[in-house]
């Protein structure tokens, strides 16, 4: 059984007692900080987006993260003010520096970084101690190798590594997949914990050919779930990969497997561990998105919680789904080690009797590091220290990538790309991962992969004619904001450099992206080519590295661009998914 309406009434006033986050102040004490009140008999702890931050880190939360449709206004697409509002959290707290970009450059003074796997690992460890070893799991939501020159390096052995030390029981995948099959399947021979993968089947050729894959029957190429029993208790959990792997990556990567959303697999799955296994509670692994989450949670019965990725958003509560079975808890945990979901649950016979949430920020000032895993660090970034620190400039303001329609960090990819490449306009990917840096500190290599770091990253340069970029921007348009969440297969909107449009987001496919202009202030023409520069295409290129064309901008010390991003809104004044913060 999952929790049916009753039984959630008392699910939901537990999880509003413990709406309020911990409160940071200098010289508290950890574990008055991180001490959560005993509840129920199973732990599940929660982690995803990562992508390879093994040090504390800035990142700032998005201030536009539009919805359309039914998503306007509702969680996750709610920014600043609304964000803090919606649950309950002080303006001037470390949860608001968290949860949100309000006044971000002057609390990250004040609270500093978050995350870092050593300083996790001391939280992890405290988090199990406090119920008991066999009463928790420790799950990977995905986007664990990827994000960092070092994991790029090292093809995400790295962190491989760091989660076996963590003691990381069970993840799932997406950038995983870009390092390739074999690089995959040798990371995951070496990972101690369970690779899961639900909707990744083997192309019809491959199986032709009897292509490796974890169950030939079905075509399923990994491990689809597991069962677990915690505290006396048997608890199902199933790993739903990224869906979209080949369109949003080089199909090279993953030539032989098939991907998807694939609910109707996944309620054959559930109903399968209901009704044979008898387990007490179903739980989805996903990276699927927030949004798609929520659609699959109104779909599919007998999932019980969903621990969701994918889509950085960090939400302190779960979000409720009504579904013909009954309700599904829908959660996000954010990204880059920021945070750690504590799902708790209370399991009695055939059912989830009760549940509570926390979504805890790991503030990294908080908790001394763990002496194992800070050495285990030491020891993988010392081939890569000397090489990647030297200094190539300071950030002359707040570099950060998160939000819908572009970053600091994008404008300074895009203005490096037109000036090195020569080119009139540039294209940039929206990725989601990437790393804050303050005014005035310094940048290093270092600090330049962690906002380009991936397994292709040669630039390009291409003649396009002005109709072949509006499509490019509509299609990039529709991948974010169409109204079916099972259509959102990409990140944020694609950046640009030298160019200038508007945007009405709850328009319709072809009808979001109008008033092009070129940074000359001239109109966009249909029917005229022009000389385009990017990065990160799914088609094989073969120019340098991006790394190395940023770094080579920083160096040479060019006045920095402050222009404002050429995006004009229309149609969103209302929502609550954007603010005026930057």
């Amino acid at each position: 059984m999952i929790i049916r309406r009753r039984d959630f009434l008392k699910a939901s006033a537990a999880a509003t007692l413990t709406a309020g986050l911990p409160r940071l102040a200098r010289g508290v004490d950890t574990a008055s900080v991180y001490d959560l009140e005993r509840f129920g008999n199973a732990r599940i702890l929660h982690i995803t987006d990562t992508h390879a931050q093994l040090k504390p880190v800035f990142f700032r939360e998005p201030s536009v993260n539009i919805g359309v449709g039914s998503m306007a206004g509702q969680p996750p697409h709610l920014v600043g003010k609304a964000f803090l509002d919606r649950f309950g959290i002080r303006p001037d707290s470390a949860d608001a520096y968290a949860f949100s970009c309000v006044e971000f450059e002057k609390a990250a003074a004040r609270f500093g970084r978050l995350g870092g796997f050593a300083h996790l690992k001391t939280l992890v460890e405290k988090l199990r101690a406090d119920v008991g070893e066999r009463r928790t799991l420790l799950l990977d939501g995905g986007d664990l190798w990827q994000g960092t020159g070092f994991a790029n390096a090292m093809k995400g052995a790295d962190m491989v590594e760091a989660a076996n030390l963590l003691g990381i029981e069970a993840m799932t995948g997406h950038w995983e997949f870009t390092y390739g099959e074999q690089v995959l399947r040798d990371n995951l021979a070496r990972f101690k914990g369970e690779f899961l993968a639900q909707n990744v089947f083997l192309t019809e050729e491959a199986a032709f050919n009897d292509a490796k894959a974890f169950d030939p029957a079905s075509g399923r190429v990994f491990k689809p779930s597991i069962i677990k029993e915690i505290g006396g208790h048997r608890v199902a959990i199933i790993g739903q990969a990224f869906p979209y792997v080949p369109i949003a990556h080089p199909k090279r990567f993953t030539p032989d497997w098939k991907f998807g959303i694939r609910d109707e697999e996944l309620q054959k799955l559930v109903d399968g561990h209901r009704n044979n296994d008898k387990v007490e509670a179903v739980i989805l692994l996903s990276h699927n998105g927030m949004d798609v989450d929520l659609k699959l949670a109104g779909r599919v019965t007998g999932i019980d919680v969903i621990l969701g990725g994918h889509t950085h958003d960090a939400i302190p509560l779960p979000i409720t789904v009504t579904n013909a079975g009954g309700v599904t808890l829908v959660t996000n945990a954010g990204s880059n080690g920021k945070f750690i979901g504590v799902l708790d649950l209370d399991l009695a016979k055939g059912k989830v009797a009760n549940v509570r949430y926390r979504l805890l920020p790991v503030f990294a000032e908080l908790l001394k590091p763990d002496p194992a895993m800070q050495a285990l660090i030491d020891k993988m970034r010392q081939p890569y220290v000397d090489d990647w620190d030297d200094k190539l400039a300071a950030a002359d303001r707040l570099l950060y990538r998160r939000g819908n329609f572009s970053g600091t960090v994008d404008q300074l990819i895009c203005d490096a790309l037109l000036n090195e490449l020569e080119a009139e306009i540039t294209l940039s990917p929206g990725f989601r991962w990437g790393l804050t840096t303050l005014a005035g500190q310094p940048l290093t290599m270092e600090d330049v992969l962690s906002e380009t770091a991936i397994t292709y990253p040669e630039t390009y340069v291409a003649t396009m004619t002005g109709h072949q970029i509006k499509d490019v921007l509509e299609d990039v348009c529709d991948n974010l904001f169409n109204v079916d969440p099972y259509y959102q297969q990409g990140g944020d909107m694609v950046r640009v450099g030298g160019l200038a449009y508007t945007c009405t987001p709850a328009e319709t496919v072809g009808k979001r992206i109008s008033e092009l202009k070129l940074a000359n202030g001239k109109h966009l023409e249909a029917g005229k080519s022009y000389k385009v520069a990017g990065w990160a295409s799914v088609n094989q290129q073969s120019g340098a590295p991006v790394w190395d064309v940023v770094a080579k901008h920083l160096r040479a010390g060019r006045p920095p661009n402050r222009d404002a991003p050429g995006v004009t809104l229309k149609g969103v004044d209302d929502n609550p998914g954007i603010t005026k913060l930057g």
